[in-house]
């Protein structure tokens, strides 16, 4: 499997195989794109200690809310959403990535789903986790993480429960 740099990058959407809704090509860096995040989060319903069944839905204990502004407390954790939608075809995958800036401040986009199937069609959910001490703002908007790609051996195409994901 190959990195794709910035040239090819452009052609692929160019062709139309690798899209991105909506586009800025000042996010296009030498071999990523910058992601934004939206205004969609879902956080925890309360503070909660206690034993979790990881077979539960995880939808049971979060609220959804609309925010241009999270407040994410020391060691808080939501899921959040990009901005952009992202179509691969069934030969290339990608990666999501955090930014240096924000993992300097102890600020984690992902915790263990990284990688973007062949074949998707939708806005990437992301693990947001505050490892710091401090509150964090975190604004909707903000260039938040990068995505990868990659050409892969042979064709895929991800069907798979959040294959159609546009929202939390």
């Amino acid at each position: 499997m190959a990195v794709l740099t910035k040239p090819v990058i452009l052609q692929e959407i160019k062709k139309g195989s690798i899209k991105i809704s909506p586009f800025n090509p000042k996010n296009l860096g030498p071999a990523s794109y910058d992601l934004s995040l939206g205004n969609e989060f879902m956080v925890y319903e309360k503070e909660e200690k206690g034993i979790v069944d990881i077979e539960d839905d995880y939808r049971k204990r979060m609220k959804n809310i609309k925010t241009n502004s999270l407040l994410l407390p020391p060691y808080g954790f939501a899921i959040g959403i990009t901005k952009e939608k992202i179509t691969l075809p069934e030969n290339i995958s990608a990666w999501l990535g955090g930014r240096s800036r924000y993992a300097r401040l102890g600020l984690q986009i992902h915790m263990t789903a990284a990688f973007i199937q062949p074949g998707i069609s939708n806005r990437q959910a992301l693990e947001i986790f505050n490892n710091s001490p401090n509150t964090m703002r975190i604004k909707a908007g903000t260039k938040i993480c990068q995505i990868i790609f990659e050409r892969a051996e042979g064709r895929a195409r991800y069907s798979g429960k959040f294959r159609n994901q546009n929202s939390l």
